[in-house]
Order: C-alpha cells, then sequence, then structure tokens
C-alpha cells in the first residue's frame, strides 16, 4: 500500500488522532478514551473525546514551548523526530504522574507506565487550578531525565 493511500485511508478511519499516539503505542502510557485500531497491518491511535482531545493537544503543546532546551530544538514549530516525540510525550507525563503521586493523589503509575493520561490531566487541573498553573519547571526536569530504550547491540 502506498503512504498517500494509508494517509487517506487514516484520516478516513481515525477523525480524531489521540495527541498522545506514540506514547500509547510504546506501552508507556494508556488512557480510559483512546481506541487502538489495526490499519493495513499498522496500528494507530483514536481519541474518543473531542473535549479531551482539545485539553490534551492544548497541555502537549504548552510542555513542547517549555521544553524546548531539554529536548534540544532550535525551531518550535514541525513535526518532532520519533525519539524526541516519545521523550516528551512520555517524559511529560510520567513527571506529571509523579507529581501528583507527591502529592497524596491516586497512583497514576503502574508498573513504570501511566494508567489513564485522561484522568491524570483532569486531576491535576483540578488540583492546580487549570493547565496554566501546572509546575511546568518540574515536568520539564522528567522530560530531560527521560530516556527511551536502549538500543540493542548488533551481534
Amino acid at each position: 500500500m502506498e503512504e498517500d493511500e494509508y494517509r487517506q485511508m487514516y484520516r478516513a478511519a481515525i477523525p480524531r488522532r489521540c495527541v498522545f499516539e506514540k506514547a500509547v503505542l510504546a506501552g508507556r502510557c494508556a488512557c480510559s478514551r483512546a481506541r487502538r485500531r489495526n490499519l493495513a497491518e499498522r496500528e494507530a491511535v483514536a481519541c474518543e473525546s473531542a473535549r479531551g482531545r482539545a485539553q490534551c493537544e492544548a497541555w502537549l503543546t504548552q510542555l513542547r514551548a517549555r521544553a524546548q532546551f531539554a529536548l534540544r530544538l532550535r525551531d518550535g514549530d514541525g513535526p518532532l523526530p520519533h525519539a524526541r516525540a516519545i521523550k516528551l510525550q512520555a517524559g511529560g507525563l510520567l513527571g506529571l504522574a509523579g507529581l501528583m503521586a507527591g502529592a497524596g493523589e491516586k497512583p497514576w503509575l503502574r508498573e513504570g507506565r501511566v494508567a489513564d493520561v485522561r484522568g491524570l490531566l483532569d486531576a491535576a487541573c483540578e488540583r492546580f487550578g487549570g493547565l496554566e498553573g501546572l509546575p511546568f519547571e518540574e515536568i520539564v526536569r522528567a522530560v530531560a531525565r527521560f530516556s527511551g530504550r536502549r538500543r540493542r547491540s548488533r551481534r
């Protein structure tokens, strides 16, 4: 299947792409509103909540703007390379989950992954008074510390 055909099929089958699709597919987080779909031997993640997706997108946009130095980005626009997108998505969510767990909140981490992105963001917004009140400095530190899978050595 050609890449253009796949993109057309993807847009038709997935009207709202999950903002954290890369982190979900990498097994770093789960979400109560995310639904996995198989498309042409590939996996995709759709979001079932328009309001939830808008909030996730706003949070990730703010995090990306604040984490440019940690991600070693010169230009803030354009798509991120895969490894940096995972670092931003998973590192940011793990940092936020760690903050919430430190405050005595429900344990959002299970086996090193975020249990429910939607619930975590809702609880964080309630606790900190919205996205603007989140302690992004601490979350960006978690993004900087995050490391993805290690490369396997070739033998």
